[in-house]
């Protein structure tokens, strides 16, 4: 029997006996805590379980098993559903201890507020955080809490470390970084030990904007019968509060358990039964597991649904470099580019609403799309949606659209280029670890350095860092004049928001950077209206299914040779990296993973000034 063949048949087994499993599976809201027993028609309470996350894009491995997590998107269908549904008399929301971005919080309770306004909203935290209290101040009818909780509503800051004495004093590396766009400070958490002027007023100007939003959100949210509850403005930056203490001070309405929020929605609207409409063991669970192995068997996804609904979300780079069972984690040219080139030739589709969420990374890999995604604009509308970010690489993305759509809190613009590289050969000296370089002509020590380019040993002479410092300068121009030609504006509009300047989308409104204030569902009604289809023109989610086949060595085609062969050669020094964060600090991943084209053979990328988690 050949490998091949025996492959193919292991693959059949597997598929016959997870149809085998999957039969007759029943969803069920068990782990919810609902009763074991309960009526099968009646008026019913709708869920929204979200304890166990909602990332802008849903994940699984290359085999299309195991639990699906449900993504950002199809919670907001889930509450719209519910709206809808004359059986479902109420919504009861179970936040668990879920974390996510300010943006994800504000369309969150966007949505939640709109079905508030036909139905009681229940709502229940093990705690609440500044973004689980965006959310439901202005989407929930009662905000329960765990007896056992806290509500840690803080105010709003973020935290960027700075690491020059450690890498370069005691380590002795040579940081080799360089950055065009005065506000841009990529570099700067590597090589000062506090922030610059610029960057600290670029920061300072975002942060100032989110909390103005936030605040607003939570006191017009927790206003009840036309009067706002006593204390909740001061209340909201003074955190963390007791149970007790966040009922006193308005916060919350209940100290309670899930099954007592639960018990309340019901009295109150009347339900006699729940369904379980987003999260684990809804509807879809049952037939996700299959489908998804057929998928992964087979060519990828494709749509005939008017709207495609594309999620770009994480760092920006050429290829993936997921290992056997990893998932295809951020934004690939490989990946991305597949399905851009798709959706321009299938006819069937009449608009594109694209969802971003990314702090950049790789400046080629971002130029690519672009000409990718204006190839679609040329036939059809293509409307941005922008989740928590749209920075650098991201914002590069995002002017391709027809319309730009943002919340008051997302992030945008960063439009520069930072460069460079770490130099070990000062600290391998140290240990007594020396490494020469010798040129093909003898005794040129310029001709060395300079062929020593790509080198970890060496740092670079003054000469080398004046052409790269040419060479970024040169794609930062190009950066301009994308986005100008993308947004139809001149390039000196674009300049002056440039520069690496971060902001909020209510800034960047204001600058022409985004043209309106509102989320997904907002820009796919847009993208309905500049297609002239109807308003209820159906939507598909369309995205590359990870391939059994091309994870067990099939791989892609022979053109994408060289963009594997490239990939391949960071993937090490990514999965390590990643490995350490994702156990320490995972808020960090996106960021850190942005920067890493430059651990490979790319010097130049359009990435986030820094490490940016707003709290």
């Amino acid at each position: 029997m050949s490998g091949k063949f025996a492959r193919y048949t292991g693959l059949a087994a597997l598929a016959a006996t997870l149809a085998v499993g999957c039969k007759g599976r029943t969803p069920s809201a068990s782990g919810s805590g609902a009763p074991a027993r309960e009526p099968r028609t009646g008026p019913a309470l709708a869920l929204l379980d979200l304890s166990h996350g909602v990332p802008e894009q849903s994940t699984g491995s290359a085999w299309g098993l195991g639990p699906r997590k449900h993504s950002f998107d199809e919670v907001l269908r889930s509450a719209e559903r519910a709206r809808k549904d004359a059986d479902i008399k109420g919504v009861l929301v179970r936040f668990g201890a879920v974390s996510m971005g300010n943006a994800r919080a504000e369309e969150l309770g966007e949505a939640l507020e709109k079905v508030r306004k036909d139905k009681a909203v229940y709502c229940h935290g093990d705690g609440y955080s500044n973004q689980t209290m965006f959310a439901a101040a202005r989407g929930c009818t009662k905000i329960f809490v765990s007896p056992a909780g806290e509500v840690e509503t803080v105010g709003i800051a973020a935290q960027v470390v700075y690491m020059r004495k450690l890498l370069a004093d005691e380590l002795h590396l040579t940081i080799d970084f360089l950055q065009v766009g005065k506000f841009k400070g990529a570099e700067e958490p590597l090589t000062r030990d506090g922030p610059s002027p610029e960057a600290r007023a670029s920061l300072e100007s975002v942060l100032a904007d989110i909390r103005a939003s936030w605040l607003g959100a939570i006191g017009q949210g927790l206003t009840r019968d036309g009067q706002a509850k006593p204390n909740v403005a001061a209340s909201a930056e003074d955190g963390p509060f007791s149970p007790n203490k966040a009922k006193e001070r308005g916060l919350v309405d209940e100290v309670g358990y899930v099954d007592d929020a639960r018990d309340a929605a019901k009295k109150a609207t009347g339900a006699v039964r729940e369904e379980l409409r987003f999260g684990p063991g809804a509807s879809d669970d049952g037939e996700a597991s299959l489908s998804g192995l057929v998928r992964a068997l087979g060519s990828d996804s494709v749509t005939s649904a008017p709207i495609a609904l594309v999620r770009a979300t994480g760092s920006i780079s050429m290829a993936p470099s997921g290992g056997l069972l990893g998932g295809q984690e951020g934004i690939t040219e490989k990946e991305l580019g597949k399905i851009v080139t798709r959706l321009e030739k299938n006819d069937a589709v009449k608009a594109v609403v694209l969802r971003i969420d990314s702090p950049g990374g790789s400046a080629l890999a971002s130029d690519l799309l672009w000409h990718r995604l204006m190839r679609v604009r040329a036939k059809k509308p293509i409307v941005v949606s922008v989740g928590d970010m749209a920075a650098s690489g991201g914002y590069y993305l995002a002017s391709t659209a027809n319309v730009i759509f943002a919340d008051a809190t997302s992030i945008v613009g960063s439009i520069g280029v930072v460069g460079g590289k770490i130099a070990i050969g000062g600290a391998l000296e140290k240990v007594g670890v020396h490494a020469e370089t010798f040129p093909a002509k003898p005794g040129d020590t310029q001709a060395a350095t300079r062929a020593a380019y790509n080198s970890p040993f060496m740092a670079w002479d003054e000469p080398t860092r004046a052409r790269v410092l040419e060479s970024m300068t040169g794609v930062y121009d190009l950066f301009l004049a994308r986005v100008a030609e993308g947004r139809k504006i001149p390039v000196e509009k674009v300049a002056v928001s440039a520069e690496g300047r971060i902001f909020s989308g209510r800034e960047g409104k204001n600058r022409g950077l985004v043209d309106e204030i509102g989320g997904l569902d907002a820009a796919i009604a847009k993208a309905r209206e500049l297609a002239k289809l109807d308003g209820d023109a159906a939507v598909a989610v369309v995205e590359n299914s990870p391939r059994v086949l091309e994870a067990l060595g099939g791989g892609g085609g022979a053109d994408e040779g060289g963009e594997e062969s490239r990939a391949q050669r960071v993937t090490a020094v990514k999965a390590a990296a990643k490995s350490v964060l994702d156990q320490v600090a995972p808020d960090m991943v996106p960021f850190v993973s942005a920067l890493a084209p430059l651990t490979g053979e790319e010097h130049q990328a359009a990435a986030m000034p820094y490490v940016l988690v707003v709290k």
